[in-house]
């Protein structure tokens, strides 16, 4: 009988122990002597409690997790919207232009400028002076033939000038279209839309120049024309003018 207690006095240990390692525990203090003990008591209503306020902790973690997740994704979508354009065709755009404008600007005896065309108008297409001289006719048509020549040759120097921008532009819309296409965000795709843009702006430019050559050398072919025109007619007139008639005069033939 007194081995049977102290065995069974220890399986209860074990077994209070076992129970205490394998489940959630409430500790009471109790006060049963000077000296401090402590009972192990199990509640059920409060384990079920920590077990829910456990499953809830780890709901709000995952979902702050997730929110922290479609953060990240939208900073690196708004980096890759707000990233900019790798390539710019602004200079090549400028350099074609450019040029058109040289060749405009180099136009032969006629600018394009108003007062300078109206001046030349003025002396030089206005009406013919029935008083003028043979030799001053002769200077005013030979000067309007050269405009004239001038003109068209200006109109076919630009044409060339807009055809050998035609390879470069080529170039510059496939490097665009690459561009656009190879985007990664929103910034880049505008910024290639925009830069196509231009390059139609810079082709309707050179449009623009070469209409407007042409149109000049056909204005003043136009205006040599009618200007001849009357000068045949003040030609006729003078030569049907009476005038003094024969006077005769001393000739010298030989030396």
């Amino acid at each position: 009988m007194t081995r049977t207690m102290p065995r069974m006095s220890r399986m209860a240990s074990a077994s209070m122990l076992a129970l205490t390692l394998a489940l959630p525990i409430t500790l009471t203090p109790m006060l049963t002597s000077p000296a401090h003990a402590w009972r192990i008591v199990y509640d059920p209503s409060n384990y079920a409690q920590n077990v829910l306020t456990a499953v809830r902790t780890l709901e709000q973690i995952n979902n702050q997790i997730t929110s922290l997740q479609n953060e990240a994704q939208m900073l690196i979508n708004q980096a890759r919207n707000l990233a900019s354009l790798p390539h710019s065709s602004l200079q090549a755009l400028q350099q074609n232009v450019q040029r058109t404008q040289q060749l405009l600007g180099q136009a032969q005896n006629l600018a394009f400028e108003v007062g300078q065309i109206d001046q030349a108008f003025q002396s030089q297409y206005g009406n013919v002076a029935l008083s003028s001289t043979d030799a001053q006719l002769v200077a005013d048509a030979r000067s309007r033939w050269e405009n004239t020549v001038g003109g068209l040759q200006d109109a076919m120097r630009v044409q060339a000038g807009v055809v050998g921008n035609i390879d470069s532009n080529r170039a510059e819309m496939a490097t665009l279209v690459g561009e656009s296409q190879g985007a990664t965000g929103a910034l880049q795709a505008t910024q290639a839309g925009n830069q196509l843009l231009a390059l139609q702006s810079q082709q309707l430019s050179d449009l623009i120049a070469v209409i407007s050559a042409n149109g000049r050398a056909d204005a003043l072919s136009e205006a040599e024309r009618a200007t001849a025109a009357e000068q045949g007619r003040i030609q006729r007139q003078r030569f049907l003018t009476p005038g003094a008639g024969y006077q005769p005069g001393n000739a010298q033939m030989f030396n």
